[in-house]
């Protein structure tokens, strides 16, 4: 018999067999009734206990709190035993660039390291830091004193510079450099034309930038 081959299955019992197995005619048993919305909630603090969750799904199950369940951060805070400032900080890391996103989901950065952007003001800025870190391997102490220095070298903290482009315009460059991960400059003068310049600062970031506006480059 080859028990090697058999090692690579698994036969899975319904929970109403075993009692019958056991020989038991009554088992002690629970029942509650509940709603959609329940069991919902249920299902997601459920899947909030694991303990193989990084900082980002950790981030949507209290976003989808949130808007599925019309819960407040209060309310979310509650019923997870936590303060509402560290669902607050969970929340805002939905607001870090993609490429930022997908480094503290998969563990090149730390919960440490996302708490330490989440406070930069700027996405260009955010990156600028994300790269030192990856470039230097910066521990989280070192990204905080980046933080910390770069906006004493421009003059104050988040001090915000006067943007000349109207809000819907400013968040549609926003947007943009959040998208492509890198810095966007948006131009629109009154006449309603302009330009839109992306910085790329290897090779490998113009390849990249090609690829997601789908242009060949071959």
């Amino acid at each position: 018999m080859n028990w090697h081959h058999r090692s690579k299955h698994m036969i899975s019992f319904s929970p109403l067999l075993f009692p019958k197995l056991a020989g038991l005619k009554d088992i002690p048993a629970y029942v509650r009734q509940t709603n959609d919305q329940q069991l919902l909630e249920l299902a997601l603090l459920e899947n909030l206990q694991r303990e193989d969750l990084n900082a980002m799904e950790v981030a949507l199950s209290f976003k989808r709190m949130m808007e599925e369940l019309d819960l407040t951060q209060e309310q979310v805070a509650e019923r997870m035993g936590k303060d509402r400032s560290t669902i607050a900080n969970f929340i805002r890391l939905l607001r870090l660039p993609p490429d930022i996103q997908v480094a503290v989901r998969i563990g090149e950065i730390s919960m440490g390291h996302a708490r330490a952007l989440i406070n930069v003001d700027s996405i260009d800025k955010q990156l600028f830091v994300f790269d030192q870190i990856k470039e230097k391997g910066l521990s989280v102490r070192q990204t905080e004193a980046l933080v910390r220095n770069l906006y004493k070298e421009s003059g104050g903290v988040k001090k915000h510079t006067k943007s000349s482009l109207p809000d819907g315009f400013q968040r549609i460059e926003d947007k943009l450099a959040s998208h492509f991960s890198t810095r966007v400059k948006m131009r629109h003068s009154k006449n309603n034309n302009g330009s839109i310049t992306f910085e790329y600062y290897s090779t490998d970031e113009l390849n990249k930038l090609l690829g997601q506006l789908n242009v060949p480059f071959d």
